[in-house]
């Protein structure tokens, strides 16, 4: 256990398991966006025919908010979040360390926040039955769970990027060029 922490950074089983977990819900958010194409595309074929595909506005708004959240572990790590890196540039290294675990500390309490209360969310929805207002009165909780699970990776990603930051003392965001560019 104590050498999974020292290597934190390096190439062990845990190491390999969180970045396959961050690509995968990559991957899923980009299927959600090509079930979006896809599910335009239907309604648009189904509105020249003269057919109704009721519920489709109803299912890409789930598949939106599916995509948005499964990317977001994916994105920070790929340097995809907006940073403050103009403050971050500007101050010490010793006073960006600092700053960098402070704001991983705030992101990780919310991200895990977030999460708790998207899970008792699904819960209520679950106990009332609660279905969609829209035409396809699907039950709430099948589009809210994939939100759940991308909360829930969004502060497994940040966890590990404060873990990570305490550890050896550097996170796992992969800079962007123009942030580069300042220093």
């Amino acid at each position: 256990m104590l050498g999974a922490v020292r290597n934190w950074g390096g190439g062990n089983m845990i190491r390999k398991f969180l970045d396959g977990l961050y690509l995968i819900a990559g991957i899923a958010a980009a299927l959600c966006l090509i079930t979006i194409l896809v599910l335009i595309v239907l309604q648009m074929l189904a509105r020249w025919t003269g057919e109704v595909f009721p519920g489709a506005p109803d299912y890409v708004g789930y598949a939106m908010a599916a995509a948005s959240f499964l990317a977001f572990a994916n994105a920070l790590n790929k340097g995809s979040h907006i940073r403050v890196s103009i403050l971050l540039n500007a101050v010490s290294d010793r006073t960006r360390h600092w700053l960098e675990i402070w704001c991983f500390a705030i992101g990780t309490a919310v991200a895990w926040y977030v999460s708790y209360f998207i899970y008792r969310m699904i819960g209520f929805a679950l106990k009332f039955k609660d279905v969609s207002q829209g035409q396809d009165a699907t039950p709430l909780w099948i589009p809210q769970t994939p939100m759940l699970i991308g909360a829930i990776i969004l502060a497994i990603a940040l966890t590990d990027n404060l873990i990570s930051l305490l550890m050896t003392g550097k996170h796992r965001i992969i800079r962007d060029v123009t942030d580069t560019q300042a220093e």
